[in-house]
């Protein structure tokens, strides 16, 4: 099953004119996000850890679709930073119409085999910093008229996963967050949509440290195609879509399995972790 990387059935005729910011876009989805809105004409603002990655899509972009694309460099693991974003963008007049909040990562560690750091750094940017620069963007889209933002969780918000225990939980509560804000905003002008990406072509299994079987990689889907479905989703005003029909069907037949068995079958597919021992 393969989507066009394009998202040529969006409800919007076009973006030419409106300004996305898109986070975690170095690489991956973040960078997939903005290839497919810069291709609907938007302007782009593009942040994440490393500049070079940035500079080099901002090149990109702009060369190939003529847009203006702004480089914001920023680590959203530490908590001031989503206040800084929102002074660099709204708060400087710069106004924001799509909210991508993308940027998340794990480690795949045993819980207590990890520092407290690391587990702090890695809610701050899975929830916290999510969720405020949600509040932020859409609390001034309301005031615009109009807006969208685009949660990215995964299909571990649907199982809890041993060796990834903070990071399903908090993918959780993304998906959680996202549909009930989505609710409350129903009969506003603002949507708000959740992603839910099963396995998918980027960086995040290497940065965490995660190896998985070559079967299991074998199904995973382009970063073009999973950001091409939460597009079309968000502009549709679907409040929360799971990517691909397989990661579909695993999580509806996840509420049939009993808890037990589904974290134990979680765990399997997990692995063990490379990296052990309390610390």
């Amino acid at each position: 099953f393969r989507l066009s990387s394009r998202v040529s059935r969006m409800a919007e005729s076009g973006l030419k004119g409106r300004t996305a910011l898109v986070t975690g876009a170095s690489s991956g989805l973040g960078a997939a996000f903005a290839r497919l809105l810069a291709e609907r004409g938007a302007d782009l603002i593009i942040t994440a850890r490393r500049k070079d990655k940035l500079d080099a899509l901002r090149a990109e972009l702009e060369a190939k679709h003529g847009v203006a694309v702004d480089v914001i460099v920023l680590d959203l693991s530490e908590p001031g930073a989503p206040e800084k974003l929102w002074n660099e963008t709204e708060g400087a007049g710069r106004s924001v119409d799509v909210l991508v909040n993308n940027a998340g990562g794990a480690l795949h560690r045993y819980f207590a085999d990890m520092a407290w750091d690391d587990v702090a750094r890695q809610m701050q940017l899975n929830v916290l910093s999510l969720t405020e620069l949600t509040h932020r963007f859409v609390k001034s889209m309301l005031g615009r008229g109009r807006g969208h933002v685009l949660n990215v969780s995964s299909i571990g918000a649907y199982a809890p996963s041993p060796s990834l225990a903070t990071y399903s939980a908090g993918k959780a509560s993304v998906r959680d967050f996202t549909e009930a804000l989505a609710f409350e905003l129903r009969n506003t002008p603002v949507r708000v949509c959740c992603l839910c990406p099963g396995g998918t072509i980027t960086e995040f299994h290497v940065v965490a440290g995660q190896e998985l079987p070559r079967a299991i990689r074998a199904t995973f889907m382009s970063a073009e195609d999973c950001a091409a479905i939460g597009l079309r989703a968000l502009f549709g005003g679907r409040r929360n879509v799971v990517s691909g029909i397989f990661n579909a069907l695993s999580v509806f037949f996840m509420r049939f399995v009993p808890r037990r068995f589904l974290v134990w079958a979680t765990a399997r597919t997990m692995g063990e972790p490379r990296v052990t021992g309390a610390r």
